[in-house]
């Protein structure tokens, strides 16, 4: 029987962690600000944006927020986000993703300073990652992190294996997964022999986007295994990539979903705040 990852507990953790230390950087006069630009009206992404803003209030930083209409132009984008990277009350600019099909992501990203780039994603942060020389991480792939920090497990020397290869989660995660001394394959939807290779995981991370993909011969007795999957079932209800009843009594820890990596994310997005809040202002 898996003991159970809590992502609430853990990202609570982070939070008050976060709290406290801008705590200590107010009582110097210094206020930390997160701005957040949306467009259009996904209802994902309304949510998601609700939520950080409620993060902010919780560990105290001002929060700043861009609800733009869908028929933005991206020359309107750009505008604001050059405006935000010389705004000194803004420490952390984060563009909400998706984006309307008319805008380019990737010129938006790259248009993000990378001192204020707090989702991780501009191409000198990704290169920083890379060499292991990095100031911001992806936030949910540092949430991750975090969430197998807190089992105790060492994972020096312990076989990793991430099932996917997005720039924003598989290829980050293998990265910090490496920088522990992990072994770490990566699988993807041309992998040869998944079922093999997954079941030689100590640590299997899923982040594929597909509804209980992962079953218990893909697991390894007494593996750590982390759900990074969100997917809503035709009856409405969420699962991850993991199929959680039949993997969990084969684990050693499990995370569950809802509550487990998703609350890392925003907690880890405090945290890259505060460490750009930080850097812009010449604190170690």
């Amino acid at each position: 029987m898996a003991k159970i990852i809590s992502g609430k507990e853990v990202s609570a953790q982070v939070k008050e962690r976060v709290r406290l230390e801008n705590e200590r950087l107010k009582s110097k006069g210094i206020e930390t600000g997160l701005a957040v630009v949306i467009v259009g009206n996904d209802p994902a992404s309304k949510v998601y944006v609700n939520n950080k803003k409620k993060a902010c209030e919780t560990v105290g930083f001002k929060s700043f927020e861009y609800a733009l209409p869908e028929e933005t132009t991206q020359q309107e984008l750009l505008d604001l986000v050059e405006v935000l990277n010389k705004d000194t009350k803004v420490n952390g600019i984060l563009v909400q993703l998706p984006l309307p099909k008319h805008i380019d992501e990737t010129a938006i990203i790259n248009a993000i300073s990378p001192n204020k780039d707090v989702d991780a994603f501009h191409p000198i942060n990704v290169g920083k990652i890379m060499v292991g020389d990095y100031a911001f991480l992806p936030c949910t792939p540092a949430g991750v992190m975090e969430l197998i920090k807190s089992t105790g497990v060492d994972i020096c020397g312990k076989n990793c294996v991430v099932i996917g290869r997005s720039n924003i989660v598989g290829k980050p995660m293998a990265m910090l997964l490496l920088h522990s001394n992990g072994t770490v394959t990566i699988c993807h939807s041309k992998t040869k022999n998944l079922r093999e290779i997954c079941s030689q995981a100590d640590i299997l991370i899923a982040s594929v986007g597909k509804p209980n993909f992962v079953t218990t011969d893909m697991v390894k007795d007494n593996a750590i295994v982390i759900d990074v999957g969100i997917n809503r079932l035709e009856n409405g209800k969420l699962c991850g990539d993991v199929n959680f009843n039949e993997v969990e009594p084969k684990a050693s820890y499990i995370t569950p979903v809802p509550g487990g990596v998703g609350p890392m994310t925003i907690a880890m997005l405090m945290q890259n705040t505060l460490t750009a809040s930080k850097i812009q202002n010449g604190i170690d």
